[in-house]
């Protein structure tokens, strides 16, 4: 009886912990956005510069999760948690007294390193510090704190922004950030590090140009131009890095990213549904802002009310999740929420110029459903085929390529979303009386139906790839039998 309870006080503990940072990590990038208009007037910045507030805080995450693995395996999860919470509210203290727009950036790109750090380390820990029985749970309430911060980030940077300057938005990190610290140094253990290894600099190094050249060019892809040169060498010179940057880890003995973690298959068909659901979240939480407030003309406050439920559904459902994991295991799970994703997707590719903020909210809804009963399962799946030892790894490759998934959805649908827009707003001026209204309201939404439609495609990929996921675990239980 008293071991059960110190399981459970301990498994709490640690979730805690995690949870706080988790929270504020996310929280800070889904804040900043409805800010953008008052850092313009605040330092008489153009919207390319203050832009960089995201893009450089998406870089700046994307290129360092692969170190994640080195550095926890050489100072401990723990440690290397402590020293990115440290870092985050100290650069985010840094930036309420920013100066001007590129210091403000600079801090900000900083910040973005330690959140870098802060995520794969997170979900590192519960393969490291948690039962294997109870890591699906532990997963999801791992994933609520992901959906709290995206559900009310928009509304409360809105609010705080309104009433108490740009400024809050980075104070509201600094007690969230003490309390994470104290919380860790107190609650976590402290696991024995592995044998010191050599510090594979040029894999560092290639790692940091492949994604930074890529990432940026997936982020600016559409202000350059797909076939402008800038866009085509930033390609380039990524790919070819990235290229180099595999062949040497998987041939060098101390690997700074252990890719051998790819050998495992239900890691690696994982790893592709979980970039199919990483890009059709991103198909919806990039096209109805744009919907609502550029086509329908609705404000930013009403459309993060209109996301709202969906968000709030997702915290939701995810604990639930957690639970029935247990019991069924990941693949009706996946199934399911593939299903709804699919569902609710194509359906919001028939969306009207009239359509109502109702009909919306109700199909965002659906979609965030069907994420919440795939994502933590689907992540579980392929992280728990992985051995202990290798859980940094596969964490931080996890990240590392979602990441660049998330850079490459936003560039690939707002290309596609201005072209098809284009095309048929052109097509509607030449077959349009003259003087007919909303012309081109209406061809871009027929630009959001095809970007919608597909998104919907990509999601249909991931059916057969389940199918491979419940093979895989049949397999394991005939062999455990």
């Amino acid at each position: 009886m008293g071991n059960q309870a110190n399981r459970n006080s301990s498994f709490w503990f640690i979730i805690l912990s995690i949870f706080f940072g988790n929270f504020m990590s996310i929280l800070s990038s889904t804040t900043i956005n409805v800010a953008f208009p008052v850092f313009m007037k605040d330092f008489h910045a153009e919207l390319g510069a203050v832009q960089w507030m995201i893009t450089g805080f998406l870089l700046a995450t994307g290129v360092v999760a692969p170190v994640v693995g080195y550095f926890g395996d050489r100072w401990s999860y723990k440690r290397l948690y402590l020293f990115a919470l440290s870092g985050f509210t100290l650069f985010s203290g840094l930036c309420t007294i920013a100066w001007n727009i590129e210091s403000l950036v600079v801090f900000r790109i900083l910040q973005g390193v330690f959140s870098g750090l802060i995520i794969p380390t997170t979900m590192t820990m519960i393969y490291q510090f948690i039962e294997k029985d109870r890591q699906a749970f532990a997963m999801s309430l791992w994933s609520l704190s992901s959906m709290l911060a995206p559900a009310f980030g928009p509304t409360l940077g809105g609010w705080l922004t309104e009433y108490f300057g740009w400024r809050s938005l980075f104070i509201l990190n600094l007690p969230i950030g003490i309390v994470a610290i104290a919380v860790a140094f107190k609650c976590l253990p402290l696991h024995k590090t592995a044998p010191t290894k050599s510090f594979d600099l040029p894999g560092f190094v290639t790692v940091l140009i492949s994604s930074s050249f890529i990432i940026l060019a997936f982020s600016e892809g559409n202000g350059w131009g797909w076939t402008s040169w800038k866009t085509l060498s930033f390609l380039i010179v990524g790919a070819a890095t990235l290229a180099y940057f595999i062949r040497r880890e998987l041939t060098v003995k101390d690997p700074l990213l252990n890719l051998s973690v790819f050998r495992t298959n239900r890691f690696t068909y994982s790893l592709i549904i979980n970039c199919i659901i990483t890009a059709s979240l991103y198909s919806g939480t990039f096209l109805i802002p744009i919907f609502l407030q550029d086509i329908q003309q609705s404000t930013a406050l009403n459309t993060a009310l209109v996301l709202l439920p969906g968000s709030i559904v997702m915290a939701f459902f995810s604990p639930i999740v957690g639970k029935l994991y247990a019991r069924t295991g990941p693949f009706w799970l996946i199934l399911s929420g593939i299903v709804l994703l699919i569902v609710s997707t194509w359906e919001l590719s028939h969306v009207k110029l009239q359509a109502t903020h109702m009909y919306i909210a109700v199909w965002m809804t659906i979609r965030y459903v069907g994420i919440a009963f795939a994502f933590m399962p689907v992540m579980n799946a392929g992280m728990s085929a992985i051995s202990k030892e290798k859980s940094g790894h596969a964490s931080a490759v996890t990240n590392w390529v979602r990441q660049a998934t998330g850079a490459l959805s936003i560039g690939i649908f707002s290309s596609l979303l201005a072209a098809r827009s284009s095309t048929h707003i052109k097509q509607l001026n030449e077959a349009a009386a003259a003087g007919t209204p909303f012309l081109r309201e209406q061809g871009m939404t027929l630009g959001v139906q095809d970007v919608f439609l597909a998104a919907t495609i990509i999601c249909v990929i991931a059916i057969p790839l389940t199918f491979l996921l419940k093979e895989k675990r049949k397999k394991r239980q005939s062999l455990t039998a």
